[in-house]
């Protein structure tokens, strides 16, 4: 079995990763604080080929494949994972469902604009009383002539007040939970599109997430993404997918807890030499080195899944589960190492901690993961 990245795969982790260095890492400290949106940065990713990674040639897009994609995620997280959200949502769940679900016409229309940075995009699944239970949204769209309408809430949106195209589920009656729902491309710089004020949050605080609400927001009919009533299909494939940008990125961010963690226990003495002679720290920081290696190989097993036909779904959520629950261990032990200075704001490892908590939460929590995990075990054991 072959583990090594191609020539291709090593030449975007390289260019992805001096691009991070050279333009993203300068400001990341400054951005976390002050919430301010790196709209240069996002402008020169459509630029690099960053935000339609997966889109064919012919619609704009680089026509990368997914561990490529997973790897640039890896490194921009590995310096601002804000960053790294902000891209992996716009190539995820718009430029993936889109691309996959969406008529030629759709694909022509959408995908190059998104692919170029002229403008980003998102997802509108979760909602105030509908999470985990995605089948349980009460958002409502009718239509109207040659329209649909779009009337709710929906909550935790990233992207919103900064993005233009979101894929927005919706149900034509709620008593029919997942066979009810339908998905749309919905254009988000209309007046019926409501987007609140950003959700101050513990993390990711350069990343815009809001909630939306739809007040007669329209959708033409050629907008609507796959046929009527398989909205909820459209995003379970979608999440599969989008679970591993969250794992890719989880992974970023626990690399960059280990590299903060190995400089400071080699400069830091204590007892007349430096920590990582101590067997304490060096053991710890063995362990980390462990964990990250399983779970990027768990994820780029999945990656391989992803490149398959069928479904992924049992690969996404095990390498979803362990990189993320892995990372939070990780930041957890590099503060721990770095004792009083890893509360302190001036060291990374603060903000790395605070980055790391939202991805056991978002794109389905662990224990949907788990479910999703077990629910196939179910099926194949007998």
């Amino acid at each position: 079995m072959d583990f090594s990245l191609n020539e291709h795969q090593e030449m975007v982790r390289d260019m992805v990763r001096s691009f991070a260095e050279d333009r993203i890492r300068p400001g990341a400290g400054e951005r976390d604080v002050s919430g301010e949106f790196p709209f240069d940065i996002i402008r020169e990713m459509g630029e690099l080929g960053l935000l339609g990674m997966m889109v064919p040639e012919a619609y704009g897009g680089a026509d990368m494949d997914v561990l490529s994609y997973l790897l640039a995620v890896e490194e921009l997280a590995r310096v601002d994972a804000s960053v790294a959200v902000t891209m992996s949502v716009t190539n995820s769940v718009c430029c993936w469902p889109i691309l996959t679900f969406g008529t030629e016409k759709q694909k022509e229309r959408y995908l190059r604009p998104l692919a170029s940075g002229e403008v980003i995009g998102g997802f509108m699944l979760t909602e105030p009383s509908a999470g985990s239970d995605a089948a349980s949204l009460t958002t409502r769209f009718r239509q109207e002539d040659d329209r649909y309408v779009l009337n709710g809430s929906k909550a935790w949106i990233t992207n919103a007040g900064v993005g233009r195209y979101f894929v927005c589920l919706a149900t034509e009656d709620p008593s029919k939970r997942a066979h009810g729902i339908s998905a749309f491309i919905l254009d988000a710089e209309q007046p019926g599109v409501i987007v609140s004020r950003p959700e101050e949050k513990m993390g990711l605080r350069s990343s815009k997430t809001s909630m939306v609400t739809l007040e007669g927001a329209e959708v033409p009919l050629d907008a609507m993404l796959g046929e009527r009533g398989q909205g909820f299909k459209i995003a379970l494939a979608t999440l599969d997918h989008s679970r591993l940008g969250i794992a890719a990125q989880a992974i970023g961010i626990a690399q960059a807890a280990l590299e903060e963690s190995v400089r400071y226990a080699r400069d830091r003495r204590q007892f007349g030499r430096p920590l990582i002679e101590h067997q304490a720290i060096a053991f710890r920081l063995a362990e980390m080195d462990t964990e990250l290696t399983a779970a990027r190989q768990l994820l780029h097993h999945a990656a391989w899944a992803a490149g398959r036909p069928g479904r992924h779904s049992r690969e996404s959520a095990r390498a979803k589960l362990y990189a993320s629950e892995m990372v939070n261990r990780l930041v957890a032990w590099a503060v721990q190492i770095h004792g009083g200075y890893g509360f302190s704001r001036e060291y990374t490892v603060e903000r790395l901690y605070r980055e790391a908590r939202v991805t056991t939460i978002y794109e389905g929590t662990s224990e949907v993961q788990k479910m999703v995990i077990a629910r196939a075990l179910t099926t194949e054991v007998t």
